[in-house]
């Protein structure tokens, strides 16, 4: 299971009409930006999708509607992949993709612009043992199923079964490690420990960022990360009832993997891994990214374009519609400051083996629809 989202803030609300995703051919000249893009860390990336997507059995579809082909497909560019000589050469990398893989347009039916947000790894501190000061745990996952709502936990629905896994000083920092799915705990005693997401409680997530808006608690053009958590820390007799109104609550285990691990089972990449929606688009995919920089980074200010090659490799929450992302930024508060602030229109080029491209022969391709 993956990461959860940053998106605080966006909710889902039901569509005028179905949501559907459609795929027309392109090519690398029409790719905004592309030959731009330094491609570092591109190619770890893709051949972690490559090792997941082995796994498979040669015949098995790859996303909906086998849209990335079937498992088959990939071995030739995945072969291809492990045996470039020099996998950090910008000019190799573009001519690898070029080789292995043809561009598609992917589009919402009803012509939405797509949304993009952010998200990160969270670093936090904690205990393995309850004291004065930490005493806000981290449960690991019941055996059964539960479906208590969060306030119920928070309450002690689940005290007494030996279930508590860390303990935090902050419950704010609880909070938002649940909404990442995943983070780097450093421990009182000087060690660090990754934790991951293990499971949840069954109940729908509810975006606090959203009702907060509604509410006229926060103002909508400086709603984000960290104006949400801001509030909560200062207010501390109500935020326990805020952060309640989101009954999902997640539980964790210890990751050993050098990095947090998306929803194909594989370490994302920092800048290079998106979370998508697996309805429409196949984990694994390379997806080329045309959006806008969320905040000033160097010599880039914020709005400037931000395209690039990512992966498809995690999932979400609140990440559900055809052109719909959340960008890994990494981890720590840098990262934060990146995936806090990101909520930016733009659109994606999807990449597919050339086999499977191959097999493709209509001009246009209403390739998945939300209709079952």
């Amino acid at each position: 299971m993956a990461l959860l989202t940053l998106s605080l803030i966006t909710a889902c609300t039901p569509p005028e009409s179905p949501p559907g995703l459609k795929v027309s051919p392109s090519s690398y000249s029409m790719l905004p930006g592309w030959g731009e893009d330094g491609f570092e860390g591109v190619l770890p990336a893709l051949l972690n999708s490559c090792k997941a997507i082995a796994k498979q059995k040669d015949d098995a579809p790859v996303g909906p509607k086998a849209l990335g082909g079937v498992a088959g497909d990939w071995q030739a560019p995945c072969a291809a992949a492990r045996e470039l000589a020099a996998p950090n050469d910008p000019v190799l990398v573009k001519g690898f993709f070029e080789r292995w893989f043809v561009p598609f347009q992917a589009e919402d039916v009803r012509g939405k612009a797509g949304l993009f947000t952010g998200y990160y790894e969270a670093e936090i501190e904690a205990a393995k043992t309850p004291d004065s000061l930490h005493i806000h745990p981290l449960y690991r996952a019941p055996k059964a199923p539960v479906t208590f709502t969060r306030a119920e936990i928070e309450a002690g629905a689940l005290r007494g079964q030996g279930l508590e896994f860390l303990w935090l000083k902050d419950p704010v920092d609880a909070f938002f490690l649940q909404i990442q799915g995943s983070g780097i705990v450093k421990l009182n005693d000087g060690s660090e420990m990754r934790v991951g997401y293990a499971g949840n409680n069954g109940q729908a997530f509810v975006a606090i960022g959203k009702l907060m808006i509604e509410e006229g608690i926060i103002d909508r053009k400086s709603a984000s990360m960290q104006t949400i958590r801001a509030w909560l820390r200062a207010n501390p007799g109500k935020a326990q009832a805020m952060m309640n109104r989101n009954p999902r609550f997640i539980f964790f285990r210890e990751v050993k993997e050098n990095g947090p691990v998306g929803a194909m089972g594989v370490t994302l990449t920092a800048g290079r891994s998106l979370a998508v929606d697996p309805a429409f688009v196949p984990l694994g995919l390379p997806l080329w990214l045309d959006t806008t920089w969320p905040v000033d980074h160097g010599t880039i200010r914020k709005g400037q374009p931000l395209r690039r090659l990512m992966l498809a490799q995690d999932v979400g929450t609140a990440i559900k519609g055809p052109v719909r992302g959340d960008f890994f930024w990494g981890s720590g508060e840098e990262a934060l400051a990146f995936a806090g602030s990101m909520k930016n229109a733009g659109r994606w080029f999807m990449l597919l083996p050339v086999t499977a491209a191959a097999r493709k022969t209509l001009d246009v391709v209403d390739i998945v629809s939300s209709l079952k």
